[in-house]
């Protein structure tokens, strides 16, 4: 495929990811507008309305800053009136980041990966400028540069995260084939790159199914108490489905809270609290519905739930281990380890950014610290899943004979 249309689909893919995620936060938002509003809507508040809330979507924090006749009317402490709001639900980001890794994974298979990719991120990054300057909104603001900038990089993180594995293994005539050429003067250090991103794929794939299961049997288990803050929230229809629509954007949030629950430091519901599997220690918990499912005691069977972390390892270790097998491979000691430490290493960074996108402030006062800490979920996640990748990858195999498919040899 010739570079200029692979150049003109990505722009076009980068310009389809920015107007869906636009209107998916218009449509609701129009309509909310005419049943709230009806003739005496303030249209031109629409569009900053729905430009803040994709920013922000983008990891892109608020500065909420409420008038004083709200303040008064309600009854709002001053100093509360002026707070910032940076956990963000991350639906908007991760469809972004999925959208994009698929434009990537297209141009890879073109043939010109980087011309791809740099198109998009570009495009993306033009459609994310012209947002930020148009979509200005006095009450809450976000900052111009970080408006600007962490749209288009979310985009291009998830288009290189679809292309470079791709090139790996298809190939691209460029610079991944070089590397990989230079990787094959060392026949038992060629397969380490790619083992180390299957591994540690293997080990978050896991982790991140096991916070959702555990996400849903906290929904079984204390859905009385969502359905209770609910109620208690007294809002009529349109309130309830804006309230559950901004649930569940938050849930994939959610789920990321449930990974550093299970891999052991938890997380923080403000200053001074933990949720954990070693203990809670809640104050007043903001009454949103969703927050219903955090459990506000703890039991010591809690615990085996970081065994969870080491077994998602020990599965990314069998499996590289299999491969290797299955494919005549039996690499010495050092390129295994070297896969362990990888493997470890790339788990403890995906954990430690997802908890930072996931953490930040979530109102004023007590509220400003919320989430996980990134340095802990880092250090947990990646010690557990080294332990578990480890009994695999280093242990010895004992075989019976072994028969080899390609050569027919007898191996003992």
């Amino acid at each position: 495929m010739q570079r200029l249309l692979i150049v003109l689909l990505a722009a076009v893919d980068a310009i389809v990811a920015a107007a869906i995620g636009l209107v998916v936060l218009l449509a609701p938002l129009t309509l909310v507008w005419a049943i709230s509003f009806g003739t005496a809507a303030n249209w031109g508040a629409l569009w900053p309305t729905a430009v803040t809330l994709w920013q922000f979507g983008h990891g892109v924090p608020l500065a909420i800053s409420l008038p004083d006749a709200l303040v008064r009317a309600v009854g709002i402490a001053p100093s509360a009136a002026t707070f910032a709001l940076s956990v963000p639900p991350l639906l908007l980001l991760a469809f972004t980041a999925v959208f994009a890794a698929r434009s990537g994974r297209r141009a890879a298979l073109a043939g010109s990966w980087i011309a791809g990719v740099a198109s998009g991120a570009v495009v993306f990054a033009v459609v994310s400028a012209l947002a930020a300057l148009t979509g200005r909104f006095s009450v809450i603001a976000t900052p111009l540069p970080l408006a600007i900038l962490f749209p288009p990089l979310v985009f291009l993180c998830g288009a290189l995260a679809g292309a470079i594995p791709t090139a790996w293994s298809e190939g691209d005539g460029g610079v991944v084939d070089r590397v990989q050429d230079a990787l094959d003067r060392w026949p038992d250090w060629a397969h380490v790159p790619g083992d180390v991103v299957r591994g540690a794929s293997a080990a978050l794939a896991g982790v991140i199914g096991a916070a959702g299961l555990a996400v849903a049997i906290a929904a079984l288990a204390r859905g009385g108490q969502v359905v209770a803050l609910f109620e208690s929230l007294r809002a009529d229809a349109l309130g309830v489905a804006v309230v559950g629509l901004a649930q569940l954007a938050y849930l994939p949030t959610l789920l990321v809270w449930g990974l550093a629950w299970i891999a052991g430091p938890g997380f923080a519901i403000g200053t001074g609290t933990a949720v954990s599997p070693a203990g809670t220690i809640l104050g007043v918990v903001p009454g949103v519905p969703m927050l219903g499912l955090v459990p506000d005691n703890a039991s010591p069977w809690f615990l085996i739930v970081v065994l969870v972390p080491v077994a998602a390892g020990a599965f990314a270790g069998w499996l590289i281990r299999s491969r290797q097998v299955s494919a005549g491979l039996e690499p010495g000691i050092l390129p295994r380890i070297a896969v362990v430490l990888g493997i470890a290493i790339l788990s403890a960074a995906a954990g430690a950014l997802l908890a930072a996108l996931s953490a930040g402030s979530l109102g004023p006062g007590r509220l400003a610290h919320a989430g996980p800490a990134p340095g802990a979920v880092a250090l947990a996640l990646g010690l557990e899943v080294l332990v578990g990748a480890g009994i695999l990858m280093l242990s010895p195999r004992r075989h019976g004979v072994l028969e080899d498919a390609a050569t027919g040899d007898e191996r003992l």
